[in-house]
């Protein structure tokens, strides 16, 4: 093994593998399958880019993740290694030409998603190449019972059966038994070698604690550990929000989301990476290809979607083996608003009829016809035509394309983008002296108040039905507003498109894409109460809770999460609490954190004792928030 120890130190800069990686390149080096689970961290993309690199040919990389493709392609070629990705919006010709290039060019790696091998004239290009190795990334959307099933997963058996003799080599971070197995059988994988690394991190404690204050609680640990750390939030806002708000506390912090241009995205990672930020504040778009060793603590102040992605975002914390925190901050609205954002906006049966037929009689697509058609679609026009609920309807959109019934590009909410270049008072100064323009203006300001903080993507068919004008009139004073230099302004053509891979057959389509759909909604809302249980059960170590999750069965707890170290703790009894507060009030009225923090009695201690002494009558509360004896 000393040519694969020579080529990770020359390309990656470590002197040995992580287990099992070298056990991986040994098994596809003997031409054998294989299957790797390794938890996130683990160094996947190693196994299957060092023994392409020690042998002549191409390596094909599946993936469903375009971000990661992008990601994976330019590490490799800063490292003087040549790859090429086969993803996005590319016209017959144009991928025939990267095919060419696949084949003439020196290639030695080739990353394309499962969708595209549906093509059979471009699976039947690739077979063409001098394939060395195939690996499938995230091989657990080939499962139903997954959380990201993908049915052009289960096209890549035909893939391999057109390989035979390549090997194949399927990835992934997180697969309960149930799904391993359908990887291995629905992949087609003959005998393949199985390597599994536990989910258990020593080093990680998962903590869960209960707060109605999650800034207070946030400001706490970030001051107890003052190193890296990632807070993740639910939405593009909260990052700028967060963000601000501690950097108005005194902490260095950054952010990270899907709207940003990839030069902010750049320059705020390395604020991060370089250590000039101590918080990165971040949506589930940030973390593919991060791998930063000292982050202390990884932060949720919202329940995730899943385990499997909780997981992996967690596991960014700790990665030099030293001990870190996993956090998540819950309070009991908090499982309302996961199941209104997680499953209350899944689509049904019914509405996906809806959607599927509108979006033909939108785009004036006559049955029997459409495939392999690129359409100009305007989501927000669309929604707004049809009164369709826009989660809802992008998940039905989703849905579809994961179906292979239809590809579209996710540039929505990016019509319009503006941007407040003057102060609120000299945006009012100039509504007094143009009145015609306030009430298109108010509604902005309205349903938009970040405009004067960042650029901000636009639904200029909802604002100008709020102002009562044509959105034509909206564009207009938009771009007058620009010439006046009181906003920045960008303009694109259309905020989607639509790609037809199939001809239009509505009853036909539906009912073989239906059954999918109800798995699917079954799966989410699975995959939400395990979360609910993990945030909420108060019995139960945490971190074998994440363990048996994925079937992986211990006896023993951890002893550092959150629910050891209270296992662990002396009981304080209540009426000494209670007394210890009595006490202390005598002095001077407070209120319930500054008691927390005189007397260091934990949270829920303290609220239990503050409410038999409210309804024993021995205290009250104040309008203040503030307790004093009666």
């Amino acid at each position: 093994m000393q040519q694969a120890l020579d080529i990770l130190k020359k390309y990656w800069q470590h002197n040995t593998f992580r287990t099992p990686q070298e056990a991986v390149i040994n098994t596809v080096l003997s031409g054998k399958d294989a299957f790797a689970l390794m938890p996130t961290g683990g160094g996947k993309s190693v196994c299957f880019q060092v023994p392409a690199l020690m042998q002549p040919g191409i390596c094909v990389v599946i993936s469903p993740l375009i971000a990661l493709m992008r990601d994976q392609v330019q590490n490799l070629e800063k490292k003087g290694i040549k790859a090429i990705s086969l993803a996005g919006s590319l016209s017959v010709d144009e991928l025939s030409n990267l095919l060419d290039n696949c084949l003439h060019g020196n290639y030695k790696f080739v990353y394309l998603s499962p969708e595209r091998l549906q093509a059979e004239w471009v699976a039947v290009r690739i077979k063409q190449l001098p394939v060395s190795l195939v690996a499938v990334d995230e091989a657990h959307c080939v499962s139903q019972w997954g959380h990201d099933f993908r049915p052009a997963y289960l096209k890549i058996a035909d893939f391999k059966k057109m390989l035979p003799d390549v090997p194949f080599l399927a990835l992934t971070a997180s697969a309960t038994q149930k799904v391993q197995q359908d990887i291995i059988t629905h992949l087609g994988l003959k005998d393949p070698a199985v390597f599994k690394k536990s989910f258990y991190r020593e080093n990680i404690a998962y903590m869960v604690f209960e707060t109605e204050d999650k800034l207070y609680r946030i400001r706490q640990i970030l001051t107890k550990h003052p190193e890296p750390s990632i807070i993740y939030v639910r939405n593009r806002r909260a990052c700028h929000d967060m963000a601000s708000q501690l950097t108005a506390m005194g902490y260095t912090a950054t952010y990270y989301h899907g709207g940003l241009k990839e030069y902010e995205k750049e320059a705020n990672m390395q604020l991060w990476l370089k250590d000039r930020a101590q918080i990165m504040v971040a949506t589930n778009a940030f973390g593919m290809g991060i791998d930063k060793p000292n982050v202390k603590t990884v932060i949720h102040i919202q329940l995730p979607e899943n385990i499997e992605s909780y997981y992996q975002e967690a596991g960014r914390a700790g990665r030099n083996g030293k001990k870190a925190y996993a956090v998540l901050l819950v309070n009991k609205s908090d499982v309302q608003n996961a199941r209104n954002q997680f499953i209350n906006v899944l689509p049904d049966k019914d509405f996906l009829k809806k959607v599927y037929n509108k979006i033909n009689a939108y785009l004036k697509i006559a049955y029997g016809e459409g495939t392999g058609k690129t359409y100009a679609f305007d989501f927000n026009e669309f929604c707004t035509r049809y009164g369709f609920n826009p989660v809802k309807t992008y998940n039905t959109l989703l849905f579809l394309d994961r179906q292979g019934v239809l590809t579209l590009t996710r540039e929505f909410y990016q019509k319009v983008k503006m941007q407040f270049i003057i102060s609120g008072r000299e945006v009012l100064r100039y509504i007094s002296l143009n009145p015609s323009d306030e009430p298109a203006l108010l509604v902005l300001m309205r349903s938009y108040p970040g405009l004067f903080d960042m650029e901000t993507a636009v639904n200029t068919v909802m604002i100008a039905k709020k102002a009562g004008i044509a959105e034509g009139a909206l564009l207009g004073l938009l771009q007058k507003l620009q010439k006046k230099e009181i906003i920045s302004l960008q303009l694109s053509g259309t905020d989607s498109s639509l790609i037809f891979n199939e001809v239009r057959e509505d009853v036909h389509t539906l009912s073989r894409v239906s059954k999918y759909l109800l798995r699917q909604n079954e799966n989410k809302v699975n995959h939400l109460e395990a979360v609910i249980r993990y945030a909420f059960d108060e019995s139960h170590c945490k971190s074998r809770i994440i363990l048996e999750y994925f079937d992986e069965q211990t006896d023993t707890d951890c002893g550092i999460c959150s629910y050891c170290i209270t296992k662990k703790a002396n009981v304080v009894p209540a009426d000494v609490v209670a007394n210890a507060i009595l006490s202390t009030l005598r002095t001077a009225p407070l209120g319930s954190r500054q008691l927390q923090e005189q007397l260091g009695f934990t949270s829920k201690d303290t609220l239990f004792a503050l409410q038999l002494l409210l309804e024993n009558e021995k205290i009250s509360i104040t309008p203040n928030n503030e307790y004093i004896i009666i």
